[in-house]
């Protein structure tokens, strides 16, 4: 799958600025870890972010209430999935049943048939993008 197949950057600019509420499929309590510098930056950003993670729920990740799995996580506008390729399926399947208007797979994280079946369903599907990348790539502001 090629950087052809997502949305054009109008696309992902507006999704962005609407600043939906994320669920962070992967999140992780390390600094090191990109999961945690991109929930950080959606946090400085003013997202509403729920970190998911089975083997860190009921704990806490930069102030946020950690759950186990995505029906947990309450209304969701976006889901942003730190998992490898082969795990996505499900999640994006999820994610779409449970009402996310975008799912959005991380750097090297490509999944040619869960972005057919999330599309076919109504779900914009972002791949192989940060969102962390894409907010200065775009020139997007945190003013109104």
């Amino acid at each position: 799958m090629t950087e052809a197949t997502n949305p054009p950057d109008e696309v992902i600019a507006a999704l962005l600025r609407r600043r939906p509420r994320v669920a962070l499929v992967g999140a992780s309590d390390k600094p090191n870890r990109p999961s945690f510098g991109v929930m950080r930056f959606l946090l400085e950003h003013g997202f509403d972010v729920v970190p998911v993670n089975p083997l860190l729920a009921g704990g806490v990740i930069q102030g946020q209430m950690v759950v186990a799995g995505l029906a947990e996580a309450g209304a969701l506008d976006m889901v942003d999935v730190f998992r490898r390729s082969e795990d996505t399926g499900p999640v994006v399947e999820e994610a779409w049943q449970l009402g996310a208007q975008a799912v959005w797979l991380q750097l090297g994280v490509v999944n040619a048939a869960a972005a057919i079946a999330a599309r076919a369903a109504g779900a914009l599907m972002i791949q192989d993008r940060c969102p962390a990348i894409e907010w200065p790539r775009l020139a997007l502001s945190d003013s109104p």
